[in-house]
């Protein structure tokens, strides 16, 4: 889930590999039964739940689905090298050897509707996989293109809200209750009141300037870039702009990377920062150093506004020779019931299973110890209600990387603010020569 820089030529990458696959489609079918099933992603998150869950370990020490071994191209996106090595294999995957041939791959929702709008990848519905009623509606229309063909399917849902530290809460607000403390967080106006009383007691409200990002660019009403191709900054990110420098200016927050190291190290139990914002994947992928160390010192609340963040889709590579067998791999995380219960009481995941995640929410016994026991999947099936995917363009993850970066660079002292949004500006203008930036 970690947000990484796009590659320069993404959007000419993009209308290259549309061009090249136009009417590829199914007129010239593939040979099916390969014997290599691959896979690429950028981490191995999905991997491990993969290889516990589903894939068959043989003798060899090697995992199989069906007859076919699993291999796996696992490229960290750094510097956008996922989607560079990805679309240099979709472009080859025709004319690909068994061995090279890609099957199945992973993305984000930042950049998911750039693999979804050409024909680099399949109707999901025609390799088998038909049965979406108990998927949360948010995951099938960001998998599907502008005329409604599911292109992917993801295993997770991703309804986020504030994790807060219980000790700290207690301190400031009088109460760890997850109740009393959203009551005392529910508008951005407490939230920022409570920031006050935080600094004055020696913690930060947050750990970064971008750790409340997601909640604003998830509430926007307008998209980056215009259907006249204009740039645009929707008044939800003003607002996140005015509040990182309010938090900034008065170090309500520390001022740095989401995903730096001085944050990480917040979520220790030696940490002074009272909150964090994100959804279930969060625990596992972003606080393993608080689950080592103040385990069940943590709440979770829906905070100021709802919001989601991220999620992992899995989508079918045209020219797969494998189709069956990545059906196989989609039904089974998105209906097989056993696998998402072992994703949710083992993994903390909340998953795409509407019925699986009802049953665990109604469940009196069931707790998240790391949460101090709260029952957290109770809490995301009411915020996963509100997930709406709308305002999303091939543009996305450049635009919400860029403005952190840039705005970043004025929070610290570097630049003027006028500066920094000329920078900003710059920025896009350079990945996407045809957007107009003009103010």
């Amino acid at each position: 889930m970690k947000m990484k820089k796009l590659m320069s030529g993404l959007l000419v990458a993009t209308m290259i590999l549309s061009m090249v696959f136009v009417g590829c489609g199914k007129e010239e079918k593939v040979e099916q039964g390969g014997k290599t099933f691959h896979i690429m992603a950028w981490n191995e998150e999905f991997k491990g739940f993969f290889e516990k869950y589903y894939a068959e370990k043989h003798d060899d020490g090697e995992y199989y689905v069906g007859d076919a071994k699993v291999v796996w191209t696992i490229v960290p996106n750094e510097g956008s090298a996922y989607q560079d090595a990805l679309d240099a294999a979709l472009l080859k995957n025709k004319d690909a050897s068994a061995e090279d041939k890609v099957d199945m791959f992973l993305a984000e929702a930042d950049y998911i509707a750039k693999y979804t709008q050409s024909d680099l990848t399949m109707d999901v519905k025609s390799i088998g996989v038909t049965d979406f009623a108990n998927a949360y509606q948010y995951t099938i229309d960001a998998a599907s293109d502008t005329n409604g063909v599911v292109k992917g399917v993801s295993f997770q849902c991703c309804p986020a809200g504030v994790v807060y530290r219980r000790s700290i809460a207690l301190d400031v607000l009088g109460t760890d209750d997850p109740d009393e403390v959203q009551e005392k967080l529910n508008s951005w106006d407490k939230f920022n009141a409570v920031a006050a009383e935080a600094k004055a007691k020696g913690y930060y409200m947050i750990g970064s300037d971008s750790e409340a990002y997601r909640v604003f660019s998830n509430n926007t009403t307008s998209p980056w870039v215009d259907k006249d191709g204009n740039l645009q900054i929707d008044a939800s990110i003003q607002a996140w702009m005015d509040q990182a420098e309010l938090y900034a200016q008065n170090e309500y927050t520390l001022v740095g990377d989401i995903w730096g190291e001085a944050k990480s190290q917040q979520m220790l139990d030696t940490g002074k920062t009272m909150c964090f914002f994100g959804p279930a994947w969060y625990y596992n992928f972003c606080m393993p150093n608080a689950m080592d160390t103040c385990s069940g010192d943590w709440g979770l609340i829906e905070g100021p506004q709802a919001y989601f963040w991220g999620g992992t889709w899995m989508l079918a590579a045209t020219y797969t020779d494998n189709e069956a067998e990545v059906a196989g791999v989609m039904n089974a995380f998105l209906n097989n019931e056993e696998i998402c219960e072992n994703l949710v009481s083992k993994d903390l995941q909340f998953v795409n299973n509407k019925k699986v995640n009802e049953k665990f929410a109604s469940d009196p016994n069931y707790g998240n110890a790391f949460l101090g026991g709260q029952n957290d999947t109770a809490l995301f099936v009411e915020l996963a209600k509100n997930i709406k995917f709308e305002n999303h363009t091939q543009y996305d993850q450049a635009c919400n990387e860029g403005i952190q970066q840039y705005f970043r660079e004025y929070l610290m002292g570097t630049v003027t603010k006028e500066q920094a949004l000329e920078n900003f500006r710059k920025y896009i203008k350079e990945k996407f020569p045809n957007v107009n930036v003009d103010k």
